[in-house]
């Protein structure tokens, strides 16, 4: 009996059992991803173990035959434990050391392959004739390849997505009404996960048969996913206006998720029925984010059109009738009047002025409203006006010639900025952008000309609120300077210790 239990164990059991053990040895820093497909070979690796053990009772009881068949079935199973960790071993560790990326279903068809070769192996050394074998599974073959077409379609697909890199997992796709990001890519299907947190499951052959788009491509170097922003404006303005000034504020504006190259564009597209049809194309960087960043540059391309005077375009089959006596339109104005009259009574360089004067100039105010991120004035621009602030916040800046910008402070609501714009036609002294969605009052030169003509003695006492202002602004950036002239000599002083340390060997 004891011969007959060592004669079960004397052929290839060791060898497999010592070869899983040393793979199972070489996987013990196998990455996260496949420690599970470790753990459950090397559970199936002990119940293989415990049916040889089965063999080897049967052996110790005389039943020969059930031990012979039990002992080969054992081995049949910790042949293939051994090409699943062998299969890891190459896939998971050794292929990933020397940077080469497989597809995974490159992985699975190798370990299968090396399934199908060890069993034939084993049948063969059982005595099975493989010939008669493979004719009858031939038969079988043909009728399960009709009947599970579908599904063979499915995973010969799965296969070619894998193996041509047409789509890899993270990549955005979009497919007639359905678009999101790639999560899985398995046999049977393609997983892709919408911006609604659906995980919409295509099968391959789907994917295969019909067109789907790849948004941003890595591989092609394309900067992100070209959006179009469609908007109209009536025949009155010359479209060279429009497009100059909406790329201009949406190039300039400081909008999350745009990209700053390739610089957006503003095209007239047609010649609609009452109005030109304009498109605004910019490059979103993340399409996690594209509906609210359309809904910014969309903001910015209406804040660009209203802060102009221009109108927006209404389809021609919308008649609005309203009746408006000369009273209405009256109160109306009165209540605009008075709005103005208050943004302007807070304002210190315009105190001196008497009433009529200030009603004049609230007469001559322009509403101008910026979108969030929207840059109102840009620093060294010639621009003959100024802004008072009726809601919302702005930050304004100082960009040194050589050097980050630096914020120089933040105005609120009821703030008043451009004055010297305005007084003396000096250039911007700073860069000011919206904080948040902002509406302005503009006040051109042309507006305060007739004023300070008839009163020219207005400009003495507004000459000490604007030196205050002036002396603010280089106050800021004389500090600036003094810090980083501080900071570069202190730099220097580093670098000679460290080279009088590096000279005499110091530590």
């Amino acid at each position: 009996m004891i011969q007959l239990v060592l004669d079960l164990w004397r052929d290839a059991t060791p060898y497999l059992l010592g070869g899983a053990l040393l793979l199972s040895a070489v996987l013990s820093r196998l990455p996260a991803s496949g420690r599970t497909t470790l753990k459950h070979s090397l559970l199936f690796l002990v119940c293989w173990l415990g049916l040889d053990a089965v063999a080897v009772f049967f052996a110790w009881q005389g039943q020969v035959l059930i031990a012979a068949g039990v002992h080969q079935v054992a081995l049949l199973g910790l042949g293939l434990v051994l090409i699943r960790l062998a299969g890891l071993a190459v896939f998971r560790q050794l292929l990933p050391a020397l940077k080469v990326q497989t597809p995974r279903i490159l992985e699975d068809i190798v370990v299968i392959a090396g399934y199908l070769l060890w069993t034939m192996i084993r049948l063969s050394a059982t005595g099975v004739e493989l010939s008669s074998l493979v004719a009858t599974s031939a038969v079988i073959t043909a009728v399960l390849a009709f009947a599970m077409q579908d599904t063979l379609g499915n995973i010969l697909g799965g296969l070619a997505l894998q193996l041509d890199n047409s789509l890899e997992i993270g990549d955005w796709v979009k497919m007639d009404e359905l678009s999101g990001r790639v999560v899985e890519i398995q046999w049977r299907y393609t997983a892709i996960l919408t911006r609604n947190g659906e995980k919409v499951v295509v099968p391959n052959s789907q994917l295969m048969k019909g067109k789907f788009s790849v948004i941003g491509d890595r591989d092609l170097g394309v900067p992100g996913w070209r959006r179009w922003i469609w908007f109209n404006v009536d025949y009155s303005v010359n479209p060279s206006l429009v497009t100059g000034a909406v790329e201009r504020a949406v190039t300039e504006a400081e909008i999350a998720n745009v990209a700053r190259e390739p610089r957006p564009s503003c095209v007239a597209m047609e010649f609609a029925a009452g109005s030109v049809r304009y498109a605004l194309r910019y490059w979103l960087l993340d399409p996690q984010d594209d509906d609210p960043t359309d809904s910014a540059v969309r903001a910015h391309v209406l804040a660009t059109v209203q802060r102009n005077g221009w109108r927006m375009a209404l389809p021609d089959q919308i008649v609005h009738m309203v009746q408006e006596g000369d009273a209405h339109r009256e109160a109306v104005w009165q209540r605009e009047l008075n709005r103005r009259l208050h943004a302007l009574s807070g304002i210190e360089l315009f105190a001196s002025l008497d009433e009529n004067e200030r009603h004049k100039m609230a007469e001559r105010l322009v509403h101008a409203p910026f979108a969030k991120g929207g840059v109102i004035t840009r620093q060294g621009a010639v621009a003959h006006w100024l802004y008072i602030i009726v809601s919302g916040e702005v930050d304004v800046f100082w960009e040194p010639p050589d050097g980050e910008r630096r914020l120089l402070t933040h105005l609120p609501q009821g703030s008043v900025f451009g004055e010297m714009g305005l007084m003396t036609g000096a250039p911007r002294a700073a860069t000011v952008v919206a904080a948040t969605d902002v509406e302005c009052y503009r006040l051109d030169k042309a507006g305060f000309e007739d004023i300070i003509r008839a009163r020219p003695e207005l400009a003495e006492s507004m000459s000490h609120i604007l030196s205050e202002r002036l002396h603010q602004i280089e106050t800021l950036q004389n500090e600036y300077q003094r810090a980083r002239s501080d900071s570069e000599r202190a730099e220097h002083r580093a670098a000679i210790v460290q080279r009088i340390r590096e000279f005499f060997g110091l530590k």
